[in-house]
């Protein structure tokens, strides 16, 4: 396998009015596990279902009732743990966190802050090829999402939708090593990446399904180092929270605000208060939520309705042996047996179905041809009608039917592309449609020489600059390509030309 080295990218470093500053951001993810049932019921989670339609009585609240904890969810945090290189407890337990919102009909959420189930583990954050930032996975844990308050369909009512209450969450917070709003950003899209890649969550932003707390602060140059050689947080300054982020453009434009926020309070003669904000995307800035809350506000102490959580190794073990092949090294293997360049790797790995459609036409090709055509003509076409790898036209086989065409000289490149728009537009067998539409290149070197002699012939002035100019020996390639209908082999127009013009 390919060992890939990187460089950590540079620090974000903005200037203040006195003094330059760096970025020091910390995220806290919550990705929804991907499971039909709760965490601790067997209603459904399917999205969009009539309000409060998938409420069981324990997710209401009801006296008497209590939890029982999903299994499944608990085996993909498991597997979540180990896609991450993390540490994986054998032994967790659950605590009661309280706070009291109208669509938290217990009172409290049921989470771990004490003993997570995942411990540390990290994630290498590609920035450019051979730029990547390793980021600490400070830990996993599992807890039950809160309902939902709408307040924007009466004037004078506010409305609950508990469907989402008790659906299983897995929070994954990073230690503050990530130093830019675009390695934020990238850090929740490869997130997001490995997630999908193991199943165990579905990535949907748009529906809430994961969402992101962004912790940061600013500090001058030189105080970061100093507290990744101690661990000692008094270097750095102080952290504000932007919650409940769902966009990557507005991740990136929330950190750059609240940061120049913070720079221009510390410059200012001010301290920043560590508090809780929101960013508002209409307005491009922050604004604040409440003071921030410590462990102890929310007065966490064991669930007393549920024992601590076991398992064995030999369970973990098969979870891992199980799991499918990540992201990072489905990008090494492509550029070791496919003999990609990092960037197109990276590209073809982003999904996991894009992965698979490369494969199928690579198999057995040219691995860069296969590359090329998938990233430069089918990613093209398929971005511009807003249509994602699944929603294809061109099926594997069509589009490796197609580089086999070019393989064995049957058809050129020019060619290969309006076949292609056929395939795409009207689908068909390319062999076929090449054979029915007379679409073979020339490759009869008499028919090219008779066009290129008459070519010559009735252009002796340009032969003379050819002469004197090789470079300019590509008019006479072109005027041949476009004698012949663009059909003509265009290396054995180019051989031609330069025989014939002693070139």
């Amino acid at each position: 396998m390919l060992d890939l080295t990187h460089e950590p990218p540079r620090p974000k470093v903005i200037a203040g009015a006195k003094h330059d500053w760096e970025l020091v951001i910390g995220l806290e993810v919550h990705a929804q596990v991907a499971s039909k049932a709760k965490l601790f019921s067997g209603a459904s989670t399917q999205f969009g279902a009539e309000p409060n339609s998938n409420v069981a009585f324990v997710d209401a609240a009801m006296p008497g009732m209590l939890p029982v904890i999903n299994e499944f969810c608990v085996e993909q945090a498991v597997r979540t743990g180990l896609g991450l290189k993390a540490k994986i407890h054998l032994k967790s337990a659950f605590d009661r966190k309280n706070y009291f919102y109208p669509d938290l009909p217990q009172g409290y959420q049921i989470s771990q802050l004490y003993e997570p189930i995942v411990g540390e583990g990290e994630i290498l954050v590609d920035m450019a090829p051979g730029i990547a930032r390793k980021v600490r996975i400070e830990r996993i844990h599992i807890e039950q999402d809160a309902g939902k308050s709408i307040h924007d369909m009466d004037p004078t009512m506010s409305f609950v939708d508990l469907n989402r209450t008790g659906v299983a969450l897995m929070e994954i917070v990073s230690r503050p090593d990530i130093r830019g709003p675009e390695e934020a950003a990238a850090y929740v899209v490869k997130l997001r990446q490995i997630l999908r890649y193991l199943g165990t969550c579905d990535g949907d932003m748009q529906n809430g399904n994961l969402r992101a707390d962004v912790n940061v602060s600013v500090c001058r140059p030189g105080q970061y180092e100093k507290y990744q050689e101690t661990q000692d947080f008094s270097h750095l300054g102080t952290r504000c929270e932007i919650k409940n982020m769902n966009s990557m453009r507005f991740i990136q434009a929330a950190i750059d605000f609240e940061a120049r926020r913070q720079i221009r309070i510390i410059e200012e003669g001010g301290e920043v208060v560590q508090e809780t904000r929101l960013y508002d995307p209409e307005k491009g800035e922050t604004r604040s939520m409440r003071s921030k809350e410590e462990a102890h506000d929310y007065r966490y102490f064991p669930c007393p309705d549920l024992l601590p959580l076991e398992i064995e190794q030999a369970w973990v073990d098969e979870i891992a042996a199980n799991l499918p092949e990540l992201p990072d090294e489905k990008k090494a293997r492509f550029m070791a047996d496919y003999g990609l360049t990092e960037y197109d790797a990276s590209v073809l790995t982003a999904e996991t179905d894009a992965a698979g459609f490369f494969e199928e036409v690579a198999r057995g090709r040219d691995g860069k041809l296969a590359a090329n055509w998938i990233i430069n003509e089918l990613f093209g076409r398929l971005k511009k009608e807003d249509h994602d790898i699944t929603q294809s036209p061109v099926s594997p086989a069509q589009l490796g039917g197609i580089i086999d065409l070019i393989a064995a000289d049957v058809i050129s490149g020019k060619i290969a592309k309006d076949l292609f728009e056929i395939v795409y537009t009207e689908g068909g067998d390319p062999a076929q449609i090449v054979e029915e539409r007379g679409m073979k290149q020339v490759t009869d070197t008499g028919a090219i020489e008779a066009a290129l002699d008459e070519i010559i012939a009735a252009n002796p002035a340009q032969v003379e600059k050819a002469k004197v100019n090789p470079k300019l020996a590509g008019w006479f390639v072109g005027q041949v390509m476009k004698a012949t209908g663009g059909k003509a082999n265009p290396k054995a127009v180019n051989a031609l030309v330069q025989d014939r013009l002693g070139l």
